[in-house]
């Protein structure tokens, strides 16, 4: 009986032994961090990862590494696939195992050292969520750029070229009336520019006639009162212009229509000539007539009127009147100024 007390004692004091050990024990142990394990007290950190004080937190080279790799390997896919859509060549699917060409280093991460391999499969991870994938005949991961991505890869001339033909019948009524507008818009802007200056040089050889008769009547008909229309025309007309002969054709239209133009042909130095006359008595108004004068003082003072270069029958001695002289006024009495005298070789 004594024996068994004993026992019991015993035992009671190494349970209260072992709480105490146990519960010294757990005070002085730290738990164990994600992504790290502790091995003969001390912590080691899972692949990929770095202790940082009681922490292991993930490399940011290997983060990084992948990032870059998946990006180029984006960009050639991509691009490849942009390629064969838009000129037929460039591949679709690409072998997993081609893709490492692409492979970024970063700082830590190697292809020779331990990181690479995890820095591999993270990359692959995210290519998986990136990219098309499938399994080829083999059993061989490929990878393709999804269609919407594509799409930021093609070139501008391309994805012109691709739009206009998806939407050919809409483009084609289009462009067709826009064409047809604008060579319409350039035909009366043409019309208009053309009616314009046929107007205005209309009005010049109404004036040129006008004067022409004042002049032949106040010089007692020393000055032929006619022009000679080609004469005329290659005065009038700027060099360019008369590469047009429907310029001409609608100033002489228009002088036809006027009653007081009369158009006769003349043998004028033993050619038959067209030749204008104007019969009605002078009715230019004043201010005409001044912008006429101001504008012939900017004419070389050599320039004869074009009557006075015609007429063969003037002897020599004569002189005869040029309304295309700088001095010339109607209002004011002939002059010596007004007056081109014709020599012995002239005539």
């Amino acid at each position: 009986m004594a024996m068994v007390v004993a026992v019991v004692k015993v035992d009671m004091q190494l349970r209260r032994w072992l709480q105490l050990t146990l519960h010294q024990d757990t005070d002085s142990c730290e738990p164990c961090p994600s992504n790290g394990e502790c091995n003969d007290g001390k912590l080691e950190c899972l692949d990929g990862y770095q202790k940082h004080g009681n922490l292991c937190v993930e490399d940011g080279d290997i983060n990084e590494s992948a990032r870059k790799t998946v990006e180029t390997v984006e960009r050639h896919l991509c691009g490849e696939y942009a390629q064969f859509l838009c000129s037929g060549t460039g591949s679709i699917w690409v072998h997993d195992d081609d893709l490492w060409n692409y492979f970024v280093p970063v700082g830590n991460v190697k292809e020779d050292n331990a990181l690479y391999n995890y820095t591999k499969q993270k990359a692959f991870d995210t290519m998986d969520k990136v990219l098309e994938m499938r399994f080829n005949s083999h059993g061989m991961k490929e990878f393709k750029c999804p269609d919407l991505l594509v799409e930021h890869y093609k070139p501008y001339a391309c994805r012109f070229s691709q739009w206009i033909t998806e939407n050919i019948l809409v483009v084609l009524p289009i462009g067709a009336m826009l064409v047809g507008c604008t060579i319409l818009f350039w035909n009366v802007r043409r019309k208009l520019r053309m009616s314009r200056r046929v107007e205005e040089l209309y009005n010049k050889v109404c004036e040129i006639l006008e004067e022409n008769a004042l002049t032949s009547k106040s010089v007692n008909g020393e000055c032929e009162p006619w022009v000679v229309a080609s004469r005329l025309r290659d005065h009038l007309l700027l060099p360019r212009e008369r590469k047009d002969p429907l310029l001409w054709k609608k100033v002489e239209e228009l002088v036809q229509e006027d009653s007081r133009v009369d158009r006769y042909p003349k043998l004028v130095k033993g050619e038959s000539k067209v030749v204008w006359e104007w019969q009605v008595e002078g009715s230019l108004s004043a201010s005409k007539m001044m912008t006429k004068r101001d504008a012939s003082k900017t004419m070389v003072n050599g320039n004869m009127d074009l009557n006075c270069q015609q007429r063969p029958t003037l002897k020599a001695g004569q002189w005869c009147y040029s309304p295309w002289n700088p001095n010339f006024d109607t209002a004011s009495s002939l002059n010596s100024d007004s007056l081109v005298y014709i020599t012995m070789a002239e005539a």
